[in-house]
């Protein structure tokens, strides 16, 4: 029987059991003397390995692709012949690339055109900046010095 078919009452029930394990096993060791040694000692995982074919396999196989490498180094021609698995990609002509700069200058010239403004004749004019005096300075100050003083005489 599982633990996930058990009823609640039955669960708690073998809680309260091995509750009453642990503490006769404590007793126990308490009378014996040593420290106590729990009832099930679980088994650490199988680690995983690879077996001495796999790996000679995967040695092969690496020193086939540096060999592949190094081959292409000095004759180009050696590299297609070893590395064969991949199919052939389809190239595009002079013209053909040609072609599609050309279409996508168009396409860049009509995006930068949407950006500008319709008329170059006059740059915006910008807002004029309004400075404050030195002495409208000083009011406000004083006017927020005043503000902070009645606060703080107000927390007293």
């Amino acid at each position: 029987m599982s633990i996930a078919n058990l009823t609640p009452t039955q669960l708690r029930h073998a809680a309260d059991l091995q509750e009453k394990i642990a503490g006769l096993n404590q007793q126990l060791q308490s009378l014996l003397g040593g420290s106590p040694t729990p009832a099930v000692t679980a088994k650490p995982a199988k680690k995983r390995g690879m077996s001495a074919a796999g790996r000679a396999r995967v040695a092969a196989a690496q020193k086939a692709r540096w060999a592949a490498i190094k081959a292409s180094k000095t004759k180009p021609a050696a590299v297609k012949v070893a590395v064969a698995a991949k199919p052939a990609r389809k190239k595009i002509s002079a013209a053909g690339i040609a072609r599609i700069k050309a279409a996508q200058k168009l396409r860049w010239a009509k995006v930068h055109a949407a950006k500008k403004p319709a008329t170059k004749s006059a740059p915006a004019a910008k807002a004029p900046t309004r400075k404050i005096s030195p002495e409208g300075i000083a009011r406000i100050k004083a006017a927020q010095k005043a503000r902070w003083a009645k606060i703080k005489s107000g927390k007293k």
